[in-house]
């Protein structure tokens, strides 16, 4: 790959001699050639510039003199096709997309490196018109240099160090930040494992390459939807699993295809229509399909009215955890239109709580909070938004209940989905229990998770508002 960088101050690039660019250049795997613009002036003063057409502050830098510059690093490259490149900040935004194209796929690069008030807008609008050309104004992000030099160097390098051959261990770059999983990159750490009281997370350093795997791809996840939102929503549906999508979902994104916003709220005394609204509707979807419709429209209304609500919401011991969506062209603040998609509802109490039933009880044992709902409306089913409501509930109980150490729940024993959902979320079968729904009896199996063996995950605390 050829480079040739054009600038009244080519000695800014003395740095491509040094580390790995260095090594590029020794080797013939890049040229570069760094030229000063003033060259191609014709006056004893070297002008390159002239006071803006239409009055105004600062100077413009004159099309005559970095056409001819132009033209003759192009022709004596004798490439086929050059890419012109123009550091503006009126430029489109640099991305790694961007650069990997360029050294996948471009034989010459020049870069135009303006200053004072910028380039002739003519230049960049004469060799847009050459088909031998491709102009690419780009910019390093919303703020201003004093000239394009220092993002000159930035292209130059983010480009070359994809060129192949340019790093020793290529597979070093498939896991950086913005490559192929689209995601920032993880964390690093080094030896020594305690520094100024800071630790190695213990992961890193137990020698289990799965869990030190699964660790760093969290990780990513959520630094990703904590510092770059906008990736978040940019990502492909194909690159992201189930786990993937429940850590998104507790902090607050449904990515493609779904494209919702999240929030998670505990329910406030007053909601009783909200809360028994979600409930009523849901319910049914759990049901057994041999149930009678009238013995569950009768456990509606005998457990899931707004007055059986009143009461639950009224309980400080009480955690309902409502989960809400909204479309992610809203802003998210006040006025936005969420809408509830599930809620959880969790019996806790003061330490030495007992499960409300007996058999709950033998299963839990004391201090087992009792997960009586969760449901969640049938069409975010696969979205990973009903992992992220189990967990973060969990991350509420804990934080308000500490004490307790464990949660229980029954559900139908032949809710084959739901068992599997429970299983993998930690629970384990112990007992099994009767269910009225309108009188009639459902045989329920009993579950508890063990949050000394089962911890809840870091990516579902502190979530809740």
């Amino acid at each position: 790959m050829r480079i040739d960088i054009i600038s009244i101050f080519p000695q800014f690039f003395d740095c491509l001699d040094v580390s790995l660019m260095g090594k590029a250049r020794s080797s013939g795997l890049l040229q570069t050639h760094v030229w000063d613009l003033r060259d191609w002036t014709q006056d004893v003063h070297r002008t390159v510039d002239r006071a803006p057409a239409g009055g105004g502050a600062g100077m413009v830098m004159k099309p005559d003199v970095w056409g001819k510059a132009i033209d003759q690093v192009i022709e004596q490259a004798g490439a086929a096709k050059t890419v012109l490149a123009i550091p503006t900040p009126s430029g489109i935004p640099l991305t790694q997309s961007q650069v990997r194209d360029l050294a996948e796929n471009t034989e010459h690069l020049v870069v135009a490196c303006g200053r004072y008030e910028g380039i002739d807008q003519r230049v960049g609008q004469y060799y847009q018109q050459n088909t031998e050309v491709q102009v690419l104004p780009f910019s390093l992000g919303d703020y201003v240099l004093n000239g394009g030099e220092v993002a000159a160097v930035a292209l130059v390098e983010a480009t070359c160090r994809l060129l192949e051959g340019f790093v020793g261990n290529p597979n070093s770059l498939v896991e950086e930040s913005y490559e192929l999983s689209g995601l920032l990159e993880y964390p690093a750490y080094t030896q020594p494992a305690t520094w100024r009281g800071l630790e190695i997370p213990p992961v890193l350093l137990s020698g289990d390459h799965q869990k030190v795997k699964k660790w760093r791809r969290q990780q990513s996840l959520m630094l990703t939807a904590e510092r770059r939102p906008d990736l978040i929503w940019k990502l492909a549906p194909d690159v992201l699993v189930k786990s993937d999508r429940e850590i998104l979902a507790a902090r607050g994104f449904l990515p493609a295809p779904y494209r919702q916003q999240v929030r998670f709220r505990r329910a406030q005394p007053g909601e009783t229509v909200t809360c028994s609204a979600i409930a009523s509707r849901l319910f049914p979807q759990a049901c057994p399909k041999d149930l009678p419709e009238e013995a569950i429209a009768c456990f509606i209304e005998d457990e899931l009215s707004e007055a059986a609500f009143k009461a639950y919401l009224d309980d400080p011991n009480n955690l309902i955890i409502l989960v809400e969506v909204a479309p992610v062209t809203q802003t998210g603040t006040d006025d936005t239109a969420w809408e509830t998609a599930g809620y959880t509802l969790i019996e806790a109490g003061a330490p030495g709580f007992l499960p409300p039933e007996e058999n709950l009880m033998q299963s839990g044992g004391k201090n087992c909070a009792y997960l009586s709902k969760c449901y969640l409306d049938a069409c975010w089913h696969g979205s990973g938004l009903a992992g992220a409501m189990l967990e973060v509930s969990h991350a509420y109980l804990q934080e308000s209940f500490p004490h307790l150490t464990k949660i229980c729940l029954g559900t139908n024993r032949e809710n084959r989905q739901a068992l599997k959902f429970y299983r993998h979320h930690g629970y384990r079968k112990c007992g099994r229990r009767t269910f009225l729904v309108g009188g009639i009896e459902n045989l329920d199996v009993i579950a508890v998770r063990d949050f000394t063996a089962c911890q809840v995950p870091s990516w579902a605390q502190n979530v809740a508002q």
